[in-house]
């Protein structure tokens, strides 16, 4: 398993050194809210700016939705007195091919029910079919075992769904661990 790593890893630099990747222009990104614990311009929504188009104008939006996606930052392992910490990617995807997304919030919050940290100070549109991305990592366990995404969208007419879901990935010595989970859209139940 180990040397499978290793030959995944030596793969990657020696790929990036052949076909001459080089690390992104960050010029032009524009600034997100910052925390006590900052995020990178890298780990905020708005460093994808080719899924990124002009907002429409908020008095147009007639549609308007809220996703909750479960984000798990940290798991309890065996007997519960291990604990695995695990990096989390969010990623926002618009399904629609006629019309941008319009993201109006992205907060992540833990366990405690407290803001974490609010990705976005202004509303980002996403193109159609295009997506974004959110990141926490592993070191970052604010969260806990309860940790969460609310993300808040809206549309300037019908659409399509977009897909939320939250992908988490671990290591625990030479294990590795990774899952998904779907955000649900928040409904107000009534009797």
């Amino acid at each position: 398993m180990s040397s499978r790593i290793l030959l995944l890893v030596l793969g990657l630099v020696l790929g990036g050194a052949i076909w001459g990747i080089r690390p992104m222009d960050t010029s032009q990104m524009v600034p997100f809210v910052s925390v006590a614990r900052a995020q990178t311009a890298a780990d905020s929504p708005y460093a994808n700016t080719d899924s990124l188009v002009e907002v429409p104008s908020l008095e147009k939006l007639t549609v308007r939705n809220t996703i909750y996606v479960p984000a798990y930052s940290t798991l309890r392992l065996g007997s519960g007195k291990g604990t695995l910490e695990l990096a989390t990617t969010l990623s926002i995807q618009n399904t629609s091919e006629e019309r941008p997304l319009i993201l109006l919030r992205v907060d992540y919050i833990g366990t405690a029910g407290k803001v974490l940290h609010r990705y976005l100070e202004r509303p980002i549109a996403i193109r159609s079919l295009g997506s974004v991305q959110a990141f926490v990592a592993a070191e970052d366990t604010r969260g806990g075992t309860g940790a969460n995404f609310v993300v808040e969208w809206a549309a300037d007419g019908t659409i399509t769904e977009p897909l939320v879901e939250a992908v988490m990935v671990g290591t625990k010595g030479t294990q590795g661990f990774s899952f998904t989970s779907r955000g649900k859209t928040m409904t107000i139940a009534t009797p």
